[in-house]
């Protein structure tokens, strides 16, 4: 079982960093349906450049850098041009499927060294620091980046306004703010973090590159958003949720549980369908926190 519990803390890792950056993006009113395209050019570009420099640091960096010219090109496609949303972030996502494809095509097979474990002599051989207290940077970092984003979207003079341009656009540019720059930056930052959960998966999570190895993490990001009704605590206690069901298909089998192989990996996508369903049939837990100019273009001259 400590086994089971560790190995979700880790699958939960990259869930909560492109969910974290999905999350910003939607609240400031940008639906960026490219997560899944991100994440597997943050994974490529992360691997790629730790294979060649065997910085790790590098990598991360560069996986985040790669995702953000991404959403720098939703942005001006969709923010700037005004091309609708939903199918720029199609676009973005094939586009990323296509282009990881290639450009790792000369790294399949290929290793490189799994982020260093961060572990408090004594404490971490405990039953619960095996758990909690013996994993890499990227894992304290994404769930010091949820309180972080908390905060900022509760505290802050910037995460009101920012809230306040996701639920209307028009009356945040009437008082002043710069509408279109809040939403770039929140959709920059969105990209950053899908690479860097991209690069989690090559880096840490299974330390090689394989084509497609996402295996559509950056949709069930993309639904955690909704499930967790946009706020961050209930995403990342989501992506503990939907990461224990994920390593069901690893662990079920060995505990005795006596369902079929594919049953057990198609079970994350059922749960987020599932899940989606039971959220969508309460309309007021729904719009209590849904952006209400989401997807919404917004023209300055108006």
């Amino acid at each position: 079982m400590e086994a089971f519990l560790a190995s979700v803390v880790i699958a939960a890792t990259p869930f909560i960093w492109a969910g974290l950056g999905e999350l910003v993006a939607e609240r400031a009113g940008v639906l960026n349906l490219g997560v899944e395209g991100m994440m597997l050019v943050g994974a490529v570009a992360g691997f790629a450049t730790t294979f060649a420099t065997g910085s790790q640091a590098l990598g991360i960096l560069a996986g985040a850098a790669a995702s953000a010219a991404m959403a720098g090109v939703f942005v001006v496609v969709s923010l700037l041009l005004l091309a609708n949303q939903a199918a720029t972030g199609l676009a973005l996502t094939i586009f990323g499927l296509g282009a990881s494809g290639l450009i790792g095509q000369p790294y399949v097979g290929q290793t490189v060294a799994a982020l260093p474990k961060l572990s408090i002599p004594l404490v971490s051989e405990t039953a619960l620091g095996r758990i909690l207290l013996n994993h890499d940077v990227l894992v304290y970092a994404g769930l010091a980046l949820a309180v972080a984003v908390a905060l900022f979207l509760s505290r802050s003079r910037w995460g009101l306004a920012l809230r306040a341009i996701g639920d209307n656009p028009d009356a945040g540019h009437a008082l002043g703010y710069p509408v279109i720059l809040i939403r770039s930056l929140a959709t920059l930052f969105g990209g950053a973090a899908a690479g860097v959960g991209g690069a989690y998966l090559s880096l840490a999570y299974t330390p090689m590159w394989g084509e497609n190895m996402t295996a559509g993490r950056g949709w069930i990001a993309i639904a955690l958003v909704v499930f967790a009704t946009w706020r961050p605590g209930r995403l990342v206690a989501g992506a503990f949720l939907f990461a224990g069901v994920t390593q069901l298909q690893f662990f079920g089998q060995d505990w005795g549980i006596a369902v079929a192989s594919q049953w057990l990996a198609m079970a994350p996508y059922l749960a987020t369908v599932v899940a989606l369903v039971i959220i969508s049939r309460d309309e007021a837990l729904t719009k209590a926190n849904a952006p209400a100019a989401i997807g919404r273009p917004f023209r300055a001259e108006r």
